[in-house]
């Protein structure tokens, strides 16, 4: 709870409330066309200021934007697929697994190499939402299909937060950068400059409470409950994944041993990786394939010059696990942080939205298997 979990809920709490200080006004009709375009936006956004950031930022406009229309809930799904996972998987402040590879070793820069991957499935989301949205546009009556009242320019209101939200993408680089020493704390022990990244997250968000208007946090319909939610489902995942976590890192010699035997292509650690990032948490069933890997191809050679090898000669296997975790985070609510979040806000604001099964039956079976196996096919 102490190493993990709460730096964990820090930075969620920092991201939330810093972006829930930015209001986007003005008469944004959401349009098929729109719609597409915010989502496209979000995920390119989400690899620099994180899923979480990004997804905080936009889904409220996005709700703002459609809430004259009468079916949503897919909107809101596809949200999640594309803004609060898929979008992150370029650099390690998108999404906590590419981070602890970063901290691991693995360059800063060597994620842009699954750009090609993230175009590919991006790509096709995006064009199974156009589709689907235009049909239910078309469907909808004349006066769902534009913004009530008079038509207001768009405006940023809180811009000041985005730096906030640059002081937090800040501290998260710092603490994977520097090295100041161990303190420990009722026994565990951490890195000095993880206090310290911790420290600056609630000093961001304290800030954007104190500097910004209330209005704007009212306007931006922005309540503590979602992240109260996600907080307490989370304590409960991180407890409980530990003993799956453990039998998987103890390889041929654990439970698991059938599955470690059987991974051995790049194809293998792309779904092996993503099939558990998808129920367990997806930033140590990255480190567990990872680990996986260096052993397999580099054992008995020491971390930082075996992760140089892998990123160097064996990269399509570098790419499956950190692509698998990144994209597969979006086929459970509880796959990746931000989804139980976008779900309790949009929750919020009116929209209905499918049980835990009926998103994963209804929604990500149905449109993110098929760019799984895209991907196998072109990629691994």
């Amino acid at each position: 709870i102490l190493a993990d979990y709460i730096p964990f809920i820090i930075l969620l709490w920092a991201l939330y409330t810093v972006s829930g200080g930015v209001l986007l006004r003005g008469s944004l009709n959401g349009t098929p066309a729109v719609n597409t375009a915010m989502l496209a936006a979000g995920t390119a956004i989400a690899s620099w200021m994180g899923t979480t950031g990004a997804a905080m930022l936009l889904i409220r406009p996005f709700l703002r934007a459609n809430a004259r229309r009468k079916h949503r809930t897919f909107m809101v799904v596809f949200f999640i697929f594309l803004v609060g996972n898929v979008g992150g998987v370029l650099t390690p402040l998108g999404d906590p697994p590419l981070f602890l590879g970063f901290l691991h070793g693995v360059s800063f820069f060597w994620t842009f190499k699954l750009l090609p991957h993230m175009l590919v499935l991006a790509g096709m989301l995006l064009a199974c939402y156009f589709v689907l949205d235009s049909y239910y546009y078309r469907r909808e009556e004349p006066a769902r299909r534009t913004a009530a009242g008079p038509r207001e320019p768009l405006k940023l209101e809180g811009a000041h937060n985005i730096l906030f939200l640059a002081g937090i993408v800040g501290a998260v680089l710092m603490s994977g950068l520097a090295n100041w020493g161990d303190v420990s704390v009722l026994g565990v022990h951490r890195g000095v400059q993880d206090w310290v990244r911790d420290g600056l997250l609630i000093a961001m968000g304290v800030l954007s409470l104190a500097t910004t208007r209330v209005q704007i946090r009212d306007d931006n319909q922005f309540t503590w409950a979602p992240i109260v939610e996600v907080a307490l489902l989370f304590i409960g995942i991180f407890i409980t994944m530990l003993p799956c976590l453990l039998i998987l890192k103890a390889g041929p010699n654990g439970a698991m041993a059938f599955l470690i035997r059987a991974i051995r292509e790049p194809a293998h650690y792309f779904w092996a990786a993503g099939s558990l990032s998808a129920f367990l948490d997806n930033a140590p069933t990255y480190l567990t394939f990872f680990s996986t890997a260096l052993g397999a191809f580099y054992p008995g050679v020491p971390e930082e010059v075996s992760v140089v090898h892998l990123m160097g000669e064996l990269p399509d296997y570098l790419a499956a696990v950190s692509a698998g975790a990144v994209f597969f985070g979006a086929f459970s609510y509880i796959g990746n942080a931000p989804n139980f979040m976008i779900r309790s806000i949009a929750e919020e604001a009116g929209t209905p939205m499918p049980s835990f099964f009926g998103y994963i039956v209804r929604y990500a079976a149905v449109f993110l298997l098929p760019g799984f196996v895209a991907v196998t096919l072109i990629f691994f």
